[in-house]
């Protein structure tokens, strides 16, 4: 049976709370193919939209590029997690060592938040000197404090992001001080600022703040775009010769957050306007379609022989489609299934398929199961409901 469902989204829900595992249903079902008119200055880029992961736009996304201090990201990550485990504080302090003191020195010539040898810092002063004053120093700290050295660290920052998904990143110290191996990618950079904001929502403040003072020191978040009213609220910023200026950022509005990695940019002021430009055209064009909840009934199929002549046709997890809105208008929406089942139906066997189809990409299935089990009859039942089928020409 082919049934049509385009009447039942002439009024699209609102979003509704994505589970993990909804997430990586959406991740498949909403992946618009990116936009072709769309260019950016940028060496590599890419946009995603934070609930469903789907692409809005992308550049040389899986180019290995120097990420810079974009990098501490991962460095952060590492603080964070064991934040949120409880195998540290934001209380407790660390020892600024000779070695930590020297490569964050503003001699050297990389950031510092001013750190002195043999200090104590508290492990929340040392993220706020990581995130808005790109603090080298304290990054040395953080790693020689959780692993032993930096070295060490690295290799923890390279195994940990094997296991998150940065599949292409590896990490050679925890500053993103050039290194010909530290290397990254913009979709890896992604999904690091995908998983930081939605596993630590609780610390994810800190990438918002927009200046620090430390030492007598006081330094301002190279972000620019924070506290410019157009949504952004992180993350973070890097540059180097050889990178060039790059930006890590995310932007909520109304409810919905896209994430946008630029790299390799000229220039500042290429840093301040060509995102703003990215995050404007992705929230425009694009727009996220609530079409199932997880569980909700899509259909129902007449079951032969069975203790229940029908049983419910459901999508096992929420769907959400992230579409450019003048596609919205030529989307249909198709179950087909066949009709009777025989009994024995078990919940979760799967009896059918949710089709969506498109003027201009590829149509996607989506498997329908069964939300209820039906038994098969006994004998004298499967006799009666025969007889009733040949008499009255219905099933079940």
């Amino acid at each position: 049976m082919m049934t049509t469902l385009n009447s039942v989204f002439r009024s699209v829900p609102a979003l509704r709370h994505l589970t993990v595992a909804a997430l990586l249903l959406a991740a498949t079902v909403a992946a618009p193919q990116p936009a072709a008119a769309m260019d950016t200055v940028a060496r590599e880029a890419i946009l995603i939209d934070s609930q469903t992961g789907a692409v809005l736009f992308e550049k040389n996304a899986d180019a290995l590029m120097p990420p810079a201090s974009m990098s501490k990201l991962m460095t952060v990550y590492m603080v964070f997690e064991r934040l949120k485990e409880g195998s540290l504080s934001l209380d407790e302090e660390f020892v600024v060592s000779e070695n930590a003191w020297r490569k964050g020195n503003w001699a050297s010539g990389g950031s510092t938040m001013f750190l002195e040898p043999r200090q104590r810092v508290r492990v929340e002063d040392l993220l706020q000197g990581i995130i808005v004053q790109s603090g080298n120093d304290a990054c040395v700290v953080v790693a020689e404090a959780l692993a032993g050295s930096e070295d060490a660290f690295a290799e923890m920052m390279t195994e940990k992001g094997r296991e998150i998904g940065l599949k292409n990143s590896t990490f050679r110290n925890a500053s993103g001080w050039p290194h010909p191996e530290h290397r990254m990618t913009a979709r890896d950079l992604a999904t690091l600022a995908k998983r930081t904001i939605t596993e630590f929502p609780e610390f994810y403040h800190f990438y918002s703040e927009r200046q620090f003072t430390y030492n007598g020191h006081k330094q301002h978040n190279r972000n620019e775009l924070l506290g410019k009213g157009i949504g952004v609220d992180g993350l973070k910023t890097g540059h180097t010769e050889n990178a060039g200026y790059g930006l890590t950022a995310s932007a909520e509005r109304l409810g919905r957050r896209l994430i946008l990695v630029v790299n390799g940019l000229p220039n500042k002021r290429a840093r301040r306007e060509e995102p703003q430009r990215l995050l404007e055209w992705g929230f425009r064009e694009f727009k996220n379609y609530a079409l199932f909840k997880a569980g909700e009934e899509v259909a129902k199929a007449d079951i032969w022989l069975g203790t229940k002549a029908q049983v419910p046709l459901i999508v096992t997890d929420e769907m959400v489609l992230t579409l450019p809105r003048k596609e919205r208008a030529g989307m249909k929406v198709t179950v087909d299934y066949q009709t009777p089942v025989p009994a024995p139906v078990k919940a979760g066997d799967k009896l059918g398929t949710l089709t969506l189809t498109f003027p201009e990409r590829e149509a996607i299935q989506v498997p329908l199961v069964a939300g209820d089990e039906a038994a098969r009859l006994g004998l004298f039942g499967r006799v009666m409901s025969a007889l009733r089928s040949i008499i009255l020409g219905v099933s079940g």
